[in-house]
Formats: structure tokens, sequence, C-alpha cells
């Protein structure tokens, strides 16, 4: 028997074409998404809520939360931000049930359009189906097409539903099994949340890439990204889920299965240099003290005299913290950021948007006048804010301008669900540190060394012949086989236009 799904959104409040845009932050690596999802408590929905709105970090453009109220699902997948769409009362009553799943997402795979919004469901032989995932397929692609010509029927362009048709077509008899034969086909880096009209579900990929813990709340277990979601509902952590490991939550608790040949762990060593939230704890490890002690290493390896340390916020903050304490140099608010500009402000000429970094960040220039800065910051992509960001600091008076950056260059793209620009778009893949330098305008530029990363995370350094970390991003050590680049030409997902 299955279950049939109430679906609510309004189409009415995706944006339309923003034109002209400014949004600074299109230089920035953007976060993947975050899962959330909780079994068998009288509050389900509303927890999801707040779970997602602690994982709001990890994705802005949509959310959505899918409910089980014992006969029906409810869904309601919104554009936008978790708080203006699911802070209402009357929302969260038309999500009834003691199950809820939830997502908030910025895309990687697929278009920003309401179809792609997360938890997707299906109908199946075995009952309904909600699933949402962050990261990843590195062999979605060719799954998918190896599927619609098999007879498959496509609606969104998300790696998600995938998943659902390879449980569809399993021939297996245990939903879990079924799921379990979906994921021996698929490749990449990822973190389920998946939910039946029994059972909550969760998956971690054999290498741990993508983050997924569990913790519990008046008896009652809860799968979510970070802890930071636990820490909102003042929920206990209770482990995180292992590489590789699927667990199963129904009436009976929490059961583990380790359905694949053990691999070793190669957790994203981005999550503890920009993704996870500072207060969240990644395997074991504080993530505010992480980015501190990446900060006090950058400081010994490439200190210069100077009078104050300024982070670019907010990401460059706990670095530049490590830088001063480290170095002994003053840390100061050298730019305050404006956190109140969305992305609907149009600019109207290419001199006026070439300003728009001014509507985020501005220089605050009784620190910065007539002093040599140390300016840090987590990461450069393209280099244009930061060039821009630089500029600023010159106009307010600095003397010196030096630039320390708190990760490795970054010189290649990432399959595994970090929204990279294509190779060509990075800077450091094409210039050299000296080139650089002269393209930011400072006076002068260092990275951490990627042995600097790896001490400050506890390692003695990194192990080129087993790398503890998933670093492919400035090493081009890429932990699995991307099956989708390999002889595959556009990869266009659909044939239907929409507006985003």
């Amino acid at each position: 028997m299955t279950q049939s799904l109430e679906v609510r959104h309004d189409e009415a409040d995706e944006p339309a074409g923003d034109g002209l845009v400014l949004d600074v932050d299109t230089d920035r690596l953007h976060e993947e998404c975050g899962v959330f999802g909780v079994y068998d408590h009288p509050d389900a929905a509303a927890l999801t809520a707040l779970g997602l709105h602690a994982l709001q970090h990890r994705g802005q453009e949509a959310a959505g939360i899918v409910s089980f109220d014992g006969a029906r699902f409810h869904s309601e997948r919104r554009m936008g931000l978790v708080g203006d769409n699911f802070s209402r009362r009357e929302v969260i009553e038309r999500l009834p049930g003691q199950s809820a799943i939830g997502h908030t997402r910025y895309s990687t795979t697929g278009g920003n359009i309401l179809r792609n919004v997360q938890p997707l469901f299906a109908e199946l032989e075995t009952g309904g189906f909600a699933a949402c995932h962050n990261g990843n397929l590195t062999n979605g692609l060719t799954l998918r097409r190896r599927l619609i010509a098999d007879g498959a029927i496509y609606q969104a362009t998300s790696d998600t539903e995938v998943i659902l048709h390879l449980v569809a077509r399993s021939r297996r008899n245990r939903f879990v099994d079924r799921f379990i034969d979906a994921l021996g086909q698929i490749e990449g880096g990822y973190a389920f949340v998946g939910m039946t009209n029994k059972k909550l579900i969760g998956a971690r990929d054999p290498l741990g890439i993508r983050p997924l813990v569990i913790g519990e709340l008046d008896g009652k277990f809860i799968l979510t990204s970070e802890t930071v979601a636990l820490d909102i509902i003042g929920a206990r952590f209770v482990r995180e889920v292992e590489n590789g490991e699927v667990v199963v939550i129904d009436e009976r608790g929490l059961e583990s299965i380790r359905p694949f040949p053990a691999r070793r762990k190669r957790p994203c060593i981005f999550e503890y240099v920009y993704f996870a939230r500072p207060d969240s704890i990644v395997d074991g490890k504080n993530v505010y003290g992480m980015r501190k002690r990446i900060g006090a290493i950058l400081a010994e390896e490439s200190n210069v005299p100077a009078d104050v340390i300024v982070p670019v916020p907010d990401s460059g903050v706990p670095a530049a913290i490590g830088y001063a304490q480290a170095s002994g140099i003053p840390y100061e608010l050298g730019i305050i950021r404006n956190h109140y500009v969305g992305r609907t402000f149009i600019q109207p000429t290419q001199s006026v948007r070439d300003q728009g970094v001014r509507m985020k960040h501005s220089a605050n220039r009784a620190v910065i006048e007539g002093q040599r800065l140390v300016l840090v910051d987590d990461s450069i992509v393209r280099g244009t804010t930061s060039r821009k960001i630089v500029r600023m600091m010159r106009d307010a008076g600095a003397s010196e301008v030096h630039f320390r950056i708190a990760s490795p260059p970054i010189k290649f793209p990432d399959y595994y669900g970090i929204d990279m620009p294509d190779q060509d778009k990075l800077l450091a893949a094409h210039m050299s540190i000296d080139a650089m330098r002269d393209y930011l305008g400072v006076d002068s530029l260092a990275f951490i060394s990627i042995d600097g990363l790896y001490r400050a995370l506890g390692e003695p350094g990194r192990n080129a012949a087993q790398p503890q970390f998933t670093d492919h991003y400035f090493t081009g050590d890429y932990p699995t086989t991307i099956t989708d680049l390999v002889g595959e030409g556009a990869k266009q997902l659909s044939l239907l236009a929409e507006a985003s």
C-alpha cells in the first residue's frame, strides 16, 4: 500500500530572472547543502525547521520539509531562506506527523528551480519514500542517461532523483535492501537522509567526504549535517555516522549496517577551512579552534612586519585571530560587514557594479589609515572580490597590504558538492604567486602550505601515499573515479527551461 503526498508550494514566490544582480559572494566557494531528519517526535516539523535554520550557512537558495502523519506524507518546498518560509505557525501546522526530514539547498547539480528543491518524494511499490542529500554523485549523469534509456521519467535534475529511481527499480524485497542496492551503484561524496512510512534512514559515502551526525532528543533519534543543528534544539550529540555506514531508525531503535568493504576515511578538508559553522564539532574537532590553529601556522610560515591584523569577514575571522595571537600583532576589525544586503539590488551600470563590494564590506578608516595591514581570508577563488577589498584598503589609507590565505591555492574544480568555478576561472590555476600578488595589488601574498594545513588539523603532515583528507581542490588528487567526465560532452540535464 502506498501513501499519498500532500504538496504545497508557491510557484509565484520563485524569484524572476535577476538581470544585473549585485552579489559579491559569487567570488566565494558556495556551501553544499544541509540535511536534517527526526523520527517519532511530536514536534518533528518544528524541530526540522529549527535544525535547518542552524544549517542555513550550507545553502541559501531553497529549503523544504516533508513530514509523515501515519497515513500521508506532507511536503512544503520553497525558494529562499528557511526563516522566510518556515517561521510561521500555519506552515508548520501543514506539516503534521511525528517524523520529518528537511533540506536547505545550494544548487550544485541541477538548476535553482522549484522542482529541484528537496526533499523529493516518490510513490514506490513498498510505500512512500522521501529523500534528500548533501553532496554530488560523480556518476549521476551517467546513471541518469542509462535510466532514461530504460524508460525512466525524470521531473527534477537533482542527483537525489537518481537514488529514487534506483530504489524503485531494485528487485530486492525489503526497502532497506533496495536502498543499499541503490547505494552500491553510485559514486561520489554524499550524505543521505530518507524517510518511509516506518523508518528514518541515513547513509554516508564510503570515504566520509560529506558529513552526517546522529543526535538524540527526548529519547528520539536525529540525523543531520552538523552538530550545530543539534545544539539549536537542545539535542545530545551521539556520534558521527561512519564512512560507508547506513543507519536505520524505527520503532525498535537504531540499527547500524555496513554493507560495503571498509575503506579509509577521507573527509572534506574544506569543512574545517570554510563550510562548517565555527561552533560545530567535526570528527571530534572544534571547528573554531581548528581555524584559529590554521591562522597560527599561517603566521609561523609567512609572518611579515605589520601594525595590524585585519580579517575579511566573516570567514576569515577565526584564522585572523589565530594569526594575531601567534604573531603578537594586534587584531582589529578593519572591515565592517553589512549583514543586511540581499541578492536583489540591481546595479544599472558597470561602473556602479564595480563598487558593489562596498555594499557588503566597508573600510574602518580609523583602524586602517597609515597602517601596515595583514589581511587574512580563508581562500581565493576567482580573485575579483579580493582585488576590490584590497583596493578598498588602499583607498582607506593603508600604507601596506599583505594578504595571507588560510588554505592552499585552489587549482582544481570540485565534483563532490562544492559549487566551484571551472578550472580556467580559478585564479591559482593559471597564475603564479607573484602574478596573483600583482593582480590583487598587494605588497605580499602567501598561502598556508598543504602540510601546514594538515598539521593544523592534528596530523604530522600530508601522507601523499594515503591522504588523510579529501583535498583535490589543492592537489588534483581526486579520491574517486569521476565517471561523468569520461567521454561526456555537454552536460544538459533537462530540456525544460523554467524561470529561476
